[in-house]
């Protein structure tokens, strides 16, 4: 297994673009299985995941080409079942997502329990009981099997949380239902509205994009299009960390502006200031950083939630963050009960850190990190060890490495534009 040798403590300077919004590009590359005709998609990141979910794609029937680095075409024409390879499943949590699309094409779709981050219990109740709205039945073996006798039948769909990949089957379910769905309690993140973009260029009807609530009147067929994602908001949050915790001045290159008022009011409490310039974001990351206190000299928190609060994809690397920053916070992970324990390799390194629980911990900081070996556990908290390494005094060794790649693209050549020594090496190397 490859692995990345770091040295750190060398600031960064230069300038970085974040990359095409991974958890748009999963729900799109599903997306493209409703229709017979050819889809392709613009600003695709050339991740470990969108690569699984393509294999997942093109075992299916699908005919699979890349047009240049980062533009892929889907025809899915070939394709006419709806089961999905065990092996493959496991590999992505994102197979779920094949469900609402292979549902509403064919009325039949079979699926294994997906894989993905082992952030703690995700539940795929929220998907099943949408599908039921709608008409169909769900059975559950080792498989899980959801049938429609004919077309699905719009309906009002209350959904039980704000899930996103609930969110976004239940809206490629519903594209091409018979009638007006009124989808409540949805999510609304920059990927669901990318989705629904998606569909609308290809033919479906969807009012309240960007909204809780989302009416979808349902089309006989869809189209192919073209559709460009946007960039990605979690990777843009992670060159913030990434400046202020190596002490360097960096520039975001278009950066996704609409899409950061959390994420900026989020670093702003932890003392990092950025400022907009045209279309970029520079982070004034050399500066020393001073975590502001609520009020009456209260200690402060970052908590995350369903958006448009503080992404719970950033609470890694807000954390990671923290450590160089003077103060007191409390990062509150409400979302997933095992996301906060890569603290203890934290801890290994010189942070000073509690884990209340499962979902809480308090940062002290700043700390000296001093370089050591870590393990990658999820995609998240694999990058804020990058981080911290890249900030830390001294050799790091990064295993693992292959759940830092599932969601950040070529990140090592890009780190090394910036100055950053860091190398990557296969075993035995």
């Amino acid at each position: 297994m490859s692995r990345f040798i770091v040295e750190g403590g060398t600031p960064l300077s230069g300038r970085i673009r974040p990359a095409g919004n991974k958890n748009a590009a999963l729900p799109c590359i599903a997306a493209a299985v409703l229709t017979d005709r050819p889809v392709t998609l613009d600003n695709v990141p050339r991740i470990r995941d969108v690569l699984t979910l393509l294999e997942i794609v093109a075992s299916l029937g699908a005919s699979v080409s890349w047009d240049d680095a980062n533009t892929v075409t889907i025809d899915a024409g070939g394709v006419e079942v709806g089961r999905v390879d065990r092996a493959m499943a496991a590999r992505i949590r994102a197979s779920l997502l094949l469900a609402g699309p292979l549902l509403a094409r064919f009325g039949d779709v079979t699926l294994p329990p997906p894989g993905g981050d082992v952030i703690g219990r995700r539940r795929m109740d929220t998907h099943f009981l949408a599908f039921e709205s709608l008409g169909a039945t769900v059975e559950f073996s080792e498989d899980f099997r959801i049938h429609a006798e004919g077309r699905l039948q719009a309906a009002p769909v209350f959904l039980d949380e704000p899930s996103v990949t609930g969110t976004e089957n239940a809206v490629m379910a519903a594209v091409l239902a018979r009638g007006t769905t009124v989808l409540r309690n949805a999510a609304a993140e920059p990927h669901v509205q990318d989705l629904c973009r998606m569909l609308v260029s290809m033919g479906a009807k969807i009012d309240g994009i960007g909204t809780g609530r989302l009416v979808i009147e349902g089309v006989d067929r869809l189209d192919g299009t073209r559709f460009r994602l946007g960039a990605d908001h979690i990777e843009t949050g992670s060159f913030i960390g990434l400046a202020a915790v190596t002490g360097s001045d960096l520039v975001i290159e278009e950066a996704p502006m609409e899409h950061l008022d959390s994420t900026l009011l989020g670093f702003r409490r932890l003392g990092v200031d950025c400022s907009v310039e045209g279309a970029d974001l520079r982070v004034h990351g050399s500066r020393e950083h001073e975590i502001r206190h609520d009020a009456f000299g209260a200690v402060p928190k970052i908590d995350d939630g369903p958006w448009p609060a503080f992404p719970a994809d950033l609470t890694s690397i807000a954390l990671v963050t923290a450590i160089r920053c003077h103060g007191t916070i409390l990062i509150h992970e409400k979302m997933f009960e095992s996301r906060m324990f890569f603290t203890d390799k934290l801890v290994a390194m010189g942070a000073r850190i509690i884990l209340c629980d499962p979902h809480r911990a308090v940062v002290v900081g700043p700390t000296r990190l001093r370089g050591g070996p870590v393990e990658s556990p999820d995609i998240r908290a694999g990058m804020a060890l990058l981080i911290a390494a890249l900030g830390a005094e001294g050799r790091s060794e990064i295993h693992n490495i292959r759940q830092i790649e599932r969601g950040y693209e070529r990140i090592d050549d890009r780190l090394r534009a910036l100055g950053a020594r860091i190398e990557r090496r296969d075993d035995g190397g």
